[in-house]
């Protein structure tokens, strides 16, 4: 991170499969938000951000780092990836739709203009509509920036007996991607008037410049 600013760099991202992991395995252990709060104290004018965060491993003390810190985005990569304990279950999460509500409440309550988002999956083997109405009203209660639609090829779910047709289950996402861009839209919306500080990282033909506000939503 010292080399990267030293280079002039405007924004470090931290990745990983699952980025609340790190440091356990260092012969003198460090929590991934004690890092955050690390590279947050180094001198200088950058933009800190990361992903993925799992939900099974998203402590409170992330959520404070966050809140305190001078240079970590506002914005909280959350994968749900289902809204239904049931179907968490079988997908072996290790939380429940309460847990990751109540981390999410707590966050918002620390971080009010938070921006979050996340990966969603639809008709996993064995899902009702029951089920999915449950992500659905998951979806309406957070109020994701955006969501990533995440494909199950090639994991155990792939070979899962599955009465649930395509063609259903190809609706069901229609429905949720509404409700999604209904979310968003009005997110947008209540955001015409600000300025916001935003990185360019693009030029169009146009002349326009593109780029991502704190919460990562595009400008």
């Amino acid at each position: 991170a010292k080399e990267i600013i030293a280079a002039g760099y405007k924004e470090i991202t931290l990745l990983g499969q699952n980025v609340n992991s790190y440091g356990k395995d260092l012969p003198e252990p460090v929590s991934f938000a004690q890092l955050l709060r690390t590279i947050d104290a180094l001198p200088g004018d950058f933009k800190i951000r990361f992903m993925t965060s799992h939900p099974k491993d998203a402590t409170k003390e992330l959520i404070d780092v966050i809140a305190e810190s001078r240079k970590v985005s506002h914005h909280l990569h959350l994968p749900v990836q289902s809204g239904s304990n049931r179907i968490l279950k079988a997908m072996n999460r290790h939380y429940t739709r309460e847990q990751y509500l109540d981390l999410v409440a707590y966050a918002k309550k620390r971080i009010p203009d938070l921006s979050l988002t996340s990966d969603i999956i639809v008709g996993f083997p064995g899902e009702t509509r029951e089920d999915f109405e449950e992500t659905l009203s998951l979806i309406k209660e957070v109020g994701y920036t955006s969501f990533f639609f995440s494909p199950r090829e090639g994991t155990p779910a792939a070979k899962m007996d599955d009465p649930i047709e395509a063609k259903e289950k190809s609706a069901w996402f229609s429905q949720l991607l509404k409700v999604q861009e209904e979310i968003a839209a009005k997110r947008s919306a209540s955001m015409v008037g600000q300025v916001v500080e935003v990185l360019c990282e693009e030029e169009g033909k146009n002349g326009l410049l593109t780029g991502r506000t704190d919460g990562k939503i595009i400008i």
